[in-house]
């Protein structure tokens, strides 16, 4: 960091540029320095061939050692030579053609060519020429975030939402480090992200210069692509490239610039072109179309288990399930595609299914995943006839043993498929999945009514009352862990809800950055994070970031005071509770809502919960619920097996001795899991 002096000599130095630059009324004034005998600044036009008079051209090596430097980093014996970039050469420019391009305008260039808009991030030196061209581009809207981790979400949130690109930047070394976690979710979401980085100055390169990191190494797993740009000769080429594959091929890619690259002038501009944004629809072959109506004709019990693909086809699922009298499972990321109400629509399976669902997988004869990589294999059954449809091929058979495999959109194979299937009505097993889950959709009214005042509070009771008061087409931003369980058994996704979250990473932490990146995008949508305690103290710095953008979001933090999820891993091994490592000590979540400037309410009486979700729904700031709740709850998964019923059975006998032999804090937890499960 600087010291006071050179802050000083600083000031002094702007105020003799801006003396400098008084005659000069418009703005894009770029500052190089020049030692002497080097060539000419990057940012002045070449002198015509004719209007040379010593017959000397600079050569390629003399303008590669053409750098910028810092304000900060400036002498006042050097600001002689800090020239102001004047109206003279502006109008020879004009003269010869447009104004030249530096790498970071063109840059946003391809970025805007994109559909993108804001860049999440946080500023570094090595940035400041691109947060420069941002401040001065109406295209673009720099949100600076409190850690570039949030930064990653943030902008893996936006890809989600729009199906383009989401666009996050960090600093060189450290900052850019900082983003590998939201980029990794973006990654195992299938988000189409775009992280920009700086780097070191190229002659610093392998000299462990401060800061200096092979990022390229750091981000080899995460990035399907990575533009290194070494040369503003690369631009906009590398950037076109990076941000096509970003965009066509669903990936995360990122784009490193070096600091004393990232404000130079790009040479040429031959290969600027427009990206492509366009969808291709990719349909299978018309025999393994036919091949596989053939199996679901043969079929006596025909299942439908759909994933995140069947988005943009939901319609076609329903329609293909309604000619055949098949029940339609799906997974937890399907959920806000499909709901009860939908005819034939079962439930989930897997951990946080339901009987219906886990069922329906387990007891058919012929199953047809459609735009799922379901990854629990356990809850796939062998012995069965499996049709997979999935638009990458890779995925065909991952998962499972499939008979026939089509690579295609689900969309476009129903399309083909639908008419080709014999038709015919709701099978017995249909009829009878639908019962069960009728009884158990019962079981879970039961389990969040109201009646239920016993504290500390069912987590159960908080999930349902937000769902049946929150918009029709709100966002839920899902955090990790136990708050998952309670949405996936007590919201309903009806009616243009969404659900984002780090659903195949799995990084406690992701809910809040998530609702920002929703929150920057519509502003006017209501927006939920759901978070429990550890989740959410992971990354409620950035509650500053909704208040300083007055974006409303709403947050519920489940606060059990511990990390329930992993207690209740430890319980299904037999092992004792260990609440130095799961325990929790929380601050007071709705004083810290309010100290940033938002709002907040502390519930811990049943009573409470209906008027403070009225509270948060009618505030204008972002709003924090701090539900105190049973640190106990347990959630059944659809299917136990002898073992984990065992070792549960193992881990409660321990509890209880621990609590005779005078444990306090385990006779205390064992207390309160009982009375939480008892109703």
């Amino acid at each position: 960091m600087p010291d006071h002096r050179v802050v000083a000599q600083n000031a002094v130095l702007a105020l003799h540029q801006v003396v400098n630059a008084h005659e000069d009324q418009e703005a894009g004034y770029r500052h190089q320095h020049v030692e002497p005998g080097q060539a000419k600044r990057p940012n002045q036009p070449e002198e015509h061939e004719e209007n040379r008079q010593d017959g000397h051209h600079p050569s390629p090596s003399a303008v590669e050692k053409v750098h910028e430097v810092p304000l900060w980093a400036t002498k006042l014996t050097d600001r002689t030579r800090i020239l102001p970039y004047s109206s003279e050469h502006r109008n020879e420019q004009r003269r010869s053609g447009a104004m030249a391009e530096n790498v970071s305008k063109s840059l946003l260039d391809v970025l805007a060519s994109a559909g993108a808009r804001d860049i999440f991030g946080v500023t570094g030196d090595a940035l400041n020429p691109l947060l420069e061209c941002i401040r001065t581009d109406d295209r673009f809207r720099w949100i600076g975030v409190r850690h570039e981790e949030h930064a990653g979400y943030a902008a893996y949130a936006q890809s989600e939402l729009t199906g383009g690109i989401g666009v996050c930047a960090g600093t060189t070394g450290p900052g850019a480090l900082h983003l590998i976690n939201g980029l990794y979710n973006a990654k195992k979401e299938g988000g189409a992200v775009v992280a920009i980085t700086g780097q070191v100055p190229r002659a610093q390169r392998g000299s462990d210069f401060h800061k200096e990191i092979d990022l390229a190494k750091m981000f080899d797993d995460i990035c399907g692509y990575q533009a290194i740009i070494d040369s503003p000769a690369q631009m906009p080429r590398m950037a076109e490239i990076a941000v096509q594959k970003a965009l066509t091929e669903r990936m995360v890619v990122r784009i490193e610039i070096p600091s004393d690259v990232i404000g130079a002038q790009v040479p040429s501009q031959h290969f600027k072109r427009p990206v492509v944004r366009f969808r291709s629809d990719l349909v299978p072959e018309r025999s393994a179309i036919e091949k596989a109506a053939a199996l679901i004709d043969a079929g006596k019990r025909v299942t439908l288990f759909c994933g995140i693909g069947c988005r943009d086809s939901k319609d076609d699922v329903v329609a293909l399930a309604s000619r055949i009298g098949a029940p339609i499972a799906h997974t937890l990321r399907a959920k806000d595609v499909f709901d009860y109400d939908d005819p034939g629509v079962v439930g989930m399976t897997g951990l946080l299914g339901n009987p219906g669902g886990y069922h329906a997988v387990q007891d058919c004869d012929v199953l047809v995943m459609l735009g799922t990589d379901f990854p629990y294999d356990e809850f796939i059954p062998d012995g069965i006839e499996i049709i997979q449809v999935d638009h990458r091929a890779d995925r065909i058979g991952l998962r499972a043993a499939v008979t026939l495999g089509l690579v295609g959109g689900v969309r476009e194979t129903l399309a083909e498929l639908t008419p080709l299937v014999e038709e015919r009505s709701p099978s017995r097993f249909r009829e009878h999945l639908l019962k069960m889950c009728e009884k158990w959709l019962g079981q879970m009214d039961k389990q969040s009514s109201l009646e239920r005042t016993d504290e500390p509070l069912h987590p159960q009771l908080f999930a349902r009352a937000i769902s049946d008061r929150a918009h029709k087409d709100a966002l839920f931003a899902l955090d990790v862990g136990e708050c998952t369980i309670w949405l996936a058994r007590q919201m309903r996704m009806r009616d243009g809800r969404r659900m984002l979250g780090s659903f195949n990473h799995g990084s406690l932490g992701a809910g809040l950055p998530v609702a920002l990146g929703a929150a920057a995008l519509d502003p006017g949508r209501q927006v939920w994070t759901l978070a429990g305690d550890g989740g959410f103290a992971m990354s409620m710095n950035d509650f500053v970031t909704a208040v300083r953008f007055n974006w409303p979001i709403k947050v519920i933090v489940f606060n059990n005071s511990e990390f329930g999820f992993v207690k209740m891993e430890m319980e299904v091994a037999g092992l004792p509770p260990f609440p130095d490592a799961t325990g929790l000590v929380n601050p007071d979540f709705a004083a810290f809502a309010k100290a940033c400037g938002g709002d907040g309410v502390r519930v811990e009486h049943a009573h409470e919960i209906l008027p403070a979700i009225d509270q948060a729904l009618a505030s204008e700031k972002p709003f924090i619920i701090d539900a105190i709740v049973s640190p106990g709850e347990l959630s059944m998964p659809p299917h136990i097996s002898v073992q984990e019923a065992y070792g549960f059975g193992i881990s409660k006998v321990k509890e209880a001795l621990l609590g005779i032999k005078g444990d306090h804090e385990i006779w205390k937890l064992w207390r309160d899991e009982f009375r939480a499960n008892v109703f």
